[in-house]
């Protein structure tokens, strides 16, 4: 009875990871360059249940399997591409295809994103409104910062750097739109970006209403699983010990 409440527990909890994965994707529904996110479980290992009798434990008998509950495997992000809208701000880029921008972040980090919503920062650099400057590459191959002119254009032939990550590289999440790249895997095949286009995020928002309401349908049935464990243990307290 303890053990079914500790595995009820142990649900529960994965059902509020759950929601707030799915709250967060809905709170930034209108956020450009947003990858929803999805919470993996996986199944703990089965335990065989034993009786042993007699005292010396010579009479074993097997009742059954039992396992521990479900356990959080990772919070995966979905890479799919998002609607690509055009804006007409020479500040907005978006890239049509596989690729992420190069920031250098104010810590000194360098940081991957997809949301080209960028601005001026007092030097006018391109950079992204929480201050991280946008890394840039002229027509020689060399990184730089990217200027832009009196009349909105790109100074040196300087455009936004893009990188690709192999199959299978596990990138950081930072923050909703952010990546870091422990592996140092960035390498160079980015799609073109385009300019005065945004890609919006891939959140289907009717998606994530449908999710909320298998998570509300799940903590209901797990709530009445738990009142059900706690009478029985309250009779096996409070009735049977008195007999």
């Amino acid at each position: 009875m303890i053990r079914s409440i500790d595995t009820l527990n142990r649900n529960m909890n994965i059902l509020q990871k759950k929601q707030e994965s799915v709250s967060t994707n809905i709170a930034n529904t209108n956020t450009p360059g947003y990858k929803y996110q999805q919470v993996v479980q996986t199944t703990l290992e089965n335990h065989t249940l034993v009786n042993y009798t007699g005292g010396n434990g010579e009479q074993r008998r097997e009742l059954g399997s039992w396992t521990f509950g479900n356990r959080v495997d990772e919070i995966a992000t979905s890479q799919t591409q998002g609607t690509i809208v055009e804006t007409e701000d020479p500040l907005d880029f978006a890239i049509p295809g596989e690729g992420f921008f190069v920031l250098n972040l104010t810590s000194g980090e360098r940081a991957y994103t997809r949301n080209g919503n960028f601005v001026l920062d007092q030097e006018n650099r391109l950079s992204t409104m929480e201050g991280h400057q946008v890394v840039g590459q002229g027509p020689d191959g060399a990184e730089s910062a990217i200027v832009l002119g009196t009349e909105g254009e790109l100074l040196n032939g300087v455009r936004p750097l893009t990188v690709v990550f192999p199959e299978g590289t596990e990138l950081e999440r930072m923050g909703d739109t952010l990546y870091l790249d422990p592996a140092g895997a960035a390498q160079p095949g980015a799609s073109e970006p385009i300019r005065g286009f945004l890609e919006m995020s891939n959140v289907i928002v009717a998606d994530e209403m449908v999710r909320l309401i298998q998570i509300a349908r799940e903590f209901e049935a797990n709530q009445k699983a738990l009142q059900t464990s706690e009478d029985t243990l309250n009779k096996a307290v409070n009735e049977i010990g008195r007999v």
